[in-house]
């Protein structure tokens, strides 16, 4: 065997070898319920991390609108696990007008989904209850988990993803 061909062989398996860590989020406006779709879709479980979602900074200033009475418009929805309940250590308490919200993850292993749903109002823009995909473009995704922290931001595609180098 040729010695590049060796080298080859060892660089090559030792990205096979590699195991990542990657967490999508993706934010699905719908009526009367808009939705958050977590997925680990690594090859590596998810455990004892923390994931913020921060509408702050998006471009139409998002709001969750949980009660008849505050901030939001219109129909309110309160936050409702769909799935993956039995991935979080504990729910979190939103109120309404908050624009932020932490799920704390006890294990979500790969291909695993956390999905909850939610009203999510614009406060920027002429529809305030429909939320387009630019509208929380700028949102931001934080990520915890043993001493690593990531950030990823909202596409307009209302998409945002983190990526982790290794587990």
């Amino acid at each position: 065997m040729r010695p590049y061909a060796k080298t080859l062989l060892v660089v090559g398996a030792m990205m096979a070898s590699t195991a990542q860590a990657d967490l999508n989020v993706k934010f699905v406006e719908g009526a009367p319920k808009d939705r958050f779709r977590i997925e680990n879709t690594g090859t590596c479980d998810i455990q004892n991390a923390s994931l913020s979602i921060d509408l702050s900074s998006s471009q139409g200033g998002l709001i969750f609108d949980v009660t008849s009475a505050g901030a939001g418009v219109e129909v309110f929805q309160p936050f409702e696990i769909v799935e993956g309940r039995e991935s979080l250590s504990e729910l979190p308490t939103i109120l309404d007008g908050q624009s932020n919200v932490t799920l704390q993850i006890d294990e979500l292993q790969p291909n695993e989904v956390i999905v909850f749903s939610i009203d999510v109002d614009d406060t920027l823009g002429q529809r305030e209850i429909t939320v387009t995909g630019s509208e929380i473009e700028g949102g931001s995704i934080g990520f915890e988990m043993a001493q690593r922290q990531e950030v990823a931001l909202f596409s307009p595609s209302s998409f945002a993803e983190v990526t982790l180098s290794d587990c």
